[in-house]
């Protein structure tokens, strides 16, 4: 482990030179592993197009938060890119239909969540047409004022299409009320076996810039950095060529090394700045916002062609896979027609993953959709898959620390959640750790570390929403009591300016009375 270490830092070392040889200035993050790609196998063929399937299966969960509204109804007719749900927060945009068809139901499905949750979905039965709606195209994008960018990036239902789902008009917008100097675009795939980006950038690099471009008028940066690994020389080529003929002086391209997970926000932005995004905070308190490259390919088409999200690009891969390629898909396409799409299952197939195999998940089955997040499916045989090794204690090696790129120890952080030390757990920063797994593949234990962190991690928001309501639920009482003691006096001040109302109308007509004897006197006294 100790030669593994020191290889990786010898290659970062030699990419520091090559760097600061080529113009550039990078900087190392703690902590990665260097890790066998295997992208080649399906980046061989061109991009392809699914066929439409028969039932489209859109969820209606297709961003960080809660699902949205429906907006249709079973029977009704639908154009491709009507909107069918809508969320009611102003930051959230809007699910579409992928194609022209029927809406056949809205049911609980199997909606490729980590949970293996169901959710609903709206069902679209294509017609075959593939009609579109009336687009509201941008003849001169240049002359849209900010606000105007950021409402077509949010009605086209545009999220973070790195895995997030971050809505990205609303991160944008919050980006901009903080003010950013430097826009990133990441497309530095990390993960050895995904490489969607990685095809996009090759053979649409002109859509990425232009989507660089409009990003960085909607934020208003002042630079452009779109960041590939270092391995893909062509990528680099096609996207130099894009940026001169855009005429954009303000995006630079910049190679970074080949190491896990430098794809991470975090990681990428202190390689290419050196700074790190304090914990807690978020690369907008920087001045820097990062995007993925195909979520600005998204807001290009958006913008310029008045088309929202509707079909991503899909890595399908895997030894488990007979052809693997990347295809374009339309959301809500179940995962089994892709599959058919790159020659279907190959013999030996035993485990069928969505994303890559480090912070990826296993699905069930493959009837579950391509949502916006899908950048892979994986597909892995028996001979792929290790063996499930018994747990054993900690040895304290420090291998976890020394990988960790988030600075964290994991073997502590796993000691305190085993012990329940729940406020010991969130002090040594669980937040702070990005699930990227680096420490499980390293622990000489077998100690499924992530798995703790994450059961760490829905415990502590647990506890956190327990107190949010205990915290309401003190409010309140405190309020009734402040409400009732207020009442209580009110009450009070209203009897006794009552009483003294009384004593002084008891007053006055003692005076009066007594008025009027003195007058009856003086004139029975003067008769």
């Amino acid at each position: 482990m100790m030669l593994r270490r020191l290889h990786q830092r010898r290659l970062q070392e030699r990419r520091q030179r090559q760097a600061l040889e080529a113009g550039e200035r990078l900087f190392p993050f703690h902590g990665g592993l260097r890790l066998r790609h295997h992208k080649t196998i399906s980046c061989e063929h061109p991009l392809e197009r699914t066929p439409l399937p028969q039932r489209l299966y859109v969820p209606l969960l297709q961003q960080s938060g809660r699902e949205a509204e429906p907006v249709v109804g079973e029977g009704q007719q639908v154009l491709k890119g009507e909107t069918i749900g809508r969320f009611r927060q102003w930051g959230s945009g809007c699910v579409h239909a992928p194609t022209s068809g029927v809406v056949s139901a809205i049911i609980k499905h199997p909606i490729s969540h980590p949970s293996g949750m169901e959710g609903r979905c709206v069902v679209i039965r294509p017609d075959g047409l593939d009609t579109w709606i009336e687009p509201e195209p941008a003849d001169n994008w240049q002359d849209l004022s900010p606000e105007e960018l950021l409402r077509r990036i949010r009605e086209s239902g545009i999220v973070g299409l790195g895995g997030a789902m971050f809505p990205t008009a609303f991160k944008v917008s919050d980006a901009r009320n903080k003010g950013i100097h430097t826009l990133i675009l990441n497309g530095s795939e990390c993960e050895p076996y995904i490489s969607c980006d990685e095809m996009l950038m090759r053979e649409q690099p002109d859509s990425i810039v232009l989507g660089a471009r409009i990003l960085q008028r909607a934020v208003g940066a002042e630079r452009t950095i779109i960041a590939i690994e270092d391995q893909m020389g062509a990528v680099h080529h096609a996207l130099r060529d894009a940026v001169g003929r855009s005429g954009a002086d303000a995006i630079d391209v910049i190679k970074v090394i080949t190491l896990y997970p430098e794809g991470a926000e975090k990681q990428l932005i202190q390689v290419l700045t050196g700074l790190e995004v304090p914990s807690g905070g978020r690369p907008a308190d920087l001045g820097l916002l990062c995007q993925n490259v195909a979520t600005a390919t998204a807001v290009a088409r958006a913008v310029v062609e008045g088309k929202p999200l509707v079909e991503r690009i899909v890595t399908v891969t895997g030894n488990g896979i007979r052809r693997p390629r990347n295809v374009l898909t339309a959301i809500g396409t179940p995962i089994a027609d892709v599959v058919e799409q790159a020659g279907g299952y190959a013999p030996g197939a035993a485990r069928l993953v969505l994303g890559g195999p480090m912070m990826g998940f296993p699905l069930a089955n493959d009837r579950n959709p391509v949502t916006k997040a899908a950048n892979c499916i994986l597909v892995l045989t028996e001979k792929d898959l290790v063996a499930p090794q018994g747990e054993l204690p900690c040895i304290r090696c420090g291998e976890c620390a020394a990988a960790c790129p988030a600075r964290l120890l994991p073997q502590q952080l796993n000691r305190f959640i085993r012990a329940g030390r729940w406020t010991e757990t969130a002090d040594a920063g669980l937040a702070d750790c990005i699930e990227c797994g680096c420490c499980d593949i390293v622990c000489p234990s077998h100690i499924p570390l992530v798995e703790w962190f994450r059961f760490g991690k829905s415990h502590l928001r647990e506890r956190a929403e327990e107190r949010a309501r205990a915290d309401l639920a003190r409010r309140r009482f405190e309020a009734r009591e402040e409400r009732l003691d207020r009442q209580k006096k009110e009450r009070k001040q209203r009897i006794a300016e009552k009483k003294k109302a009384l004593r002084d109308s008891r007053v006055s007509r003692d005076r009066i009375a007594e008025a009027i004897a003195r007058s009856r006197k003086r004139r029975e006294n003067d008769a």
